[in-house]
């Protein structure tokens, strides 16, 4: 019996393929030269065929659709995110491992998220972008991992993560082994909390498990109109409460950023959106260990420091926009506000003085007096933890008149949610700065970063008032029984005259001086010198605290 020949490269090739090679096909003879073998499967066709089709995703007709919405595609949303020609993917080629539900003829390369680093401004920043054309963007078990590959990735370097979202959620072809990547994303998002800033970008309807990494993050930013958020939709609402909702109301931008306080900025497009991101990133270093990246100071125009004195009424019961003040304060042109439509009884903003990135937390006198608030407080808490996270100093404005009074107030909590303001600032150890323009009442003293609670330079303004309360409340009880036995007719004229004398003898910034809770009284024109030398002094500050585990926040 003849030995079977054996079979040349080619014709292995071949059959490994499952296609039978020419008839007539001869083996080449040795040494000959590759050109002379040329196939459609030599290695560099392969090469161009398979990144083609790294860039159809889910194919040219899901790609067609995206674009007909205005929408970008994913490779697209990084490269429009990032410095030109510097993003670096990774894991290109990954492909989920299921063949159950006609999956295993649907393996596309990426597996529906694109993920790699680049620069923007020059500093490397972390990325994943998830493609709605594969599987709708929706999250298995490879997906998964490509995510947790590129979260570790930023953690050894010491660079931001973005997420761009657009995920249907679970994939339900993969059932439980989705939800295990989902856990698995989830982890790493606490692991690196408080170590990298992360950043979810919202671009398209997440559903379930797919706003849960990004509400653990530390800011989300949406898009109008095409970005949705929710735990279950409007169909399924409808099946199970009988409630009839748009996905707009439901989970749309707005709803986010001014409702459910989920949404920490809002931009008109999909490329607003990016821009944005760019932005809120030049106030944020790269990790815990590094001071956010500083710019060239821009002075405010000469005239500002004179208009502070006539913004704010002597009337410590009348309104007026707090933005103004800041304004006059810090750098020209560099606030960036957080939670804009969210509690806007308090700001909170992202600024620069002197060209160093601060955070500004104030009371807003022309919405609900400046009262604190169940949602305010909430809000106020988490910008200060994020701040002091990452080494972004605060700077506090502070004009309030006490807790929101209220059986709706009280029912919801207001004791425990305006402890969580009172210990972030307490645990804050970045440089604290607290400025009082008018008054300061009862707790919420304390609470807006006292010097009782750690700041390091508070100071106020000539016509500062920091009491329990007011004049006239503070008389009503302090003289109740004088008041009740004074004749009627001479009553009103008591009340004045008792409160005129409360208000000049304890109403002023000059008692708290003298025991030393204020570091001085300045003039409203002072403010912009005396925060700038305070910050540049406190630039080195150190501050040990008792070791522990970790604190325990009123949740």
């Amino acid at each position: 019996m003849t030995a079977p020949e054996a079979p040349t490269a080619a014709s292995a090739s071949s059959r490994a393929k499952g296609t039978p090679p020419p008839a007539g096909t001869a083996p080449p003879p040795a040494g000959a030269s590759p050109k002379r073998i040329a196939s459609p499967r030599s290695p560099r066709e392969r090469f161009d065929r398979e990144r083609a089709r790294l860039r159809e995703g889910g194919g040219k007709e899901r790609q067609e659709k995206l674009r007909s919405q205005g929408r970008l595609s994913a490779r697209a949303r990084l490269e429009s995110f990032f410095d030109p020609g510097t993003f670096v993917e990774i894991d290109p080629f990954v492909t989920h491992r299921i063949t159950s539900f006609g999956l295993a003829e649907r393996r596309i390369p990426g597996d529906g998220v694109v993920t790699g680093w680049g620069r923007v401004e020059g500093r490397v920043i972390a990325a994943f972008a998830q493609d709605p054309t594969v599987f709708g963007g929706a999250l298995g078990e490879a997906h998964a991992s490509k995510i947790v590959k590129i979260m570790e990735f930023a953690s050894k370097v010491g660079a931001p993560m973005v997420g761009l979202n657009d995920s249907g959620g679970a994939r339900i072809q993969e059932g439980v082994v989705s939800l295990g990547g989902y856990g698995e994303v989830f982890h790493r998002n606490v692991l690196y909390s408080g170590v990298v800033p992360q950043i979810s970008v919202i671009l398209g309807a997440c559903a379930g498990g797919a706003v849960y990494s990004p509400a653990m993050t530390d800011f989300v930013i949406m898009a109008e109109g095409s970005s949705h958020m929710f735990i279950t939709g409007p169909d399924v609402i409808r099946t199970v409460t009988g409630e009839e909702v748009s996905h707009e109301q439901l989970g749309g931008a707005h709803t986010h950023a001014s409702r459910s306080g989920v949404a920490h900025l809002v931009a008109p497009s999909e490329t607003d959106a990016l821009a944005l991101t760019r932005r809120l990133l030049s106030y944020l270093p790269s990790n815990n260990l590094e001071d956010p990246p500083s710019s060239a100071a821009i002075a405010p125009p000469v005239s500002a420091a004179s208009e502070l004195e006539g913004l704010v009424p002597a009337q410590a019961d009348r309104p007026y926009d707090m933005h103004e003040v800041i304004g006059r304060v810090v750098d020209p042109e560099s606030v960036l506000e957080i939670f804009p439509q969210w509690a806007p009884n308090i700001i909170t903003e992202l600024a620069r003085l002197g060209g160093h990135p601060v955070g500004v937390v104030a009371n807003q006198p022309q919405v609900l007096a400046g009262t604190l608030d169940i949602e305010a407080s909430e809000k106020a808490a988490r910008f200060v933890r994020t701040c002091d996270a990452f080494n972004v100093p605060l700077v506090t404005f502070v004009d309030v008149p006490g807790f929101l009074p209220g059986t709706q107030q009280e029912y919801g909590g207001i004791i425990r949610h305006g402890a969580k303001l009172l210990f972030a600032f307490s645990e804050a150890t970045v440089p604290k700065l607290t400025v009082i323009p008018r008054k300061a009442y009862g707790g919420a003293y304390d609470v807006m970063c006292s010097k009782h609670i750690g700041a390091d330079y508070n100071v106020a303004w000539p016509q500062a008032e920091l009491a329990v309360m007011g004049a006239e409340g503070a008389v009503n009880i302090l003289f109740r029984r004088d008041l009740e036995k004074a004749p009627e007719g001479e009553r009103d004229s008591m009340r004045r005259r008792l409160t005129e004398e409360y208000a000049s003898e304890f109403l002023n910034p000059y008692l708290a001086a003298e025991r030393g809770y204020l570091d001085d009284v300045i003039e409203p024109s002072e403010t912009r010198t005396r925060l700038l030398q305070a910050l540049e002094v406190l630039r080195g500050k150190r501050q040990d605290r008792p070791p522990k585990k970790h604190g325990n926040i009123p949740l």
